[in-house]
């Protein structure tokens, strides 16, 4: 299955909000690891350099926003589906070029790719009742 350069951004940003959620580290030096360890011509890489710097600099406001739909604590969220729920809000919130149903898809998708068994039902939980807020006009 061909994968799209969005996805692939996705998966990236992904990738880079968990390491800067593990490490801490710089989103400097965690986008450069990123970029010399993937073949980045199949990426969009401006897509994935907007996600990632711009969700990093949103994060209060991002997880703040999200909260009420988690139905848990943010701190007793798996730290790969709290990175995939960050992608996601992000682009609910802030990127409304892309229809809501391709976040919640790939956010899906992601889950399904590299999170524990059942995390795709727990993102997809959230995000169906986050959308109702974050894209109230998309959805009428």
């Amino acid at each position: 299955m061909k994968v799209s350069p969005r996805h692939k951004a996705r998966e990236l940003a992904m990738q880079a909000l968990y390491s800067w959620q593990m490490s801490g580290n710089a989103v400097e030096q965690i986008e450069l690891a990123i970029a010399t360890s993937n073949d980045m011509q199949k990426v969009d890489m401006s897509f994935f350099q907007d996600i990632l710097r711009n969700a990093l600099q949103n994060l209060e406001d991002l997880d703040k926003a999200v909260k009420p739909y988690l139905g848990r604590l943010p701190e007793e969220i798996d730290p790969v589906e709290k990175a995939i729920i960050r992608v996601a809000t992000y682009e609910l919130v802030h990127r409304i070029d892309v229809p809501y149903k391709v976040v919640i898809n790939e956010a899906i998708e992601l889950a399904k790719e590299f999170g524990a068994a059942d995390s795709h039902k727990f993102v997809n939980g959230v995000l169906d009742k986050a959308v109702k807020t974050f894209r109230k006009d998309e959805r009428t």
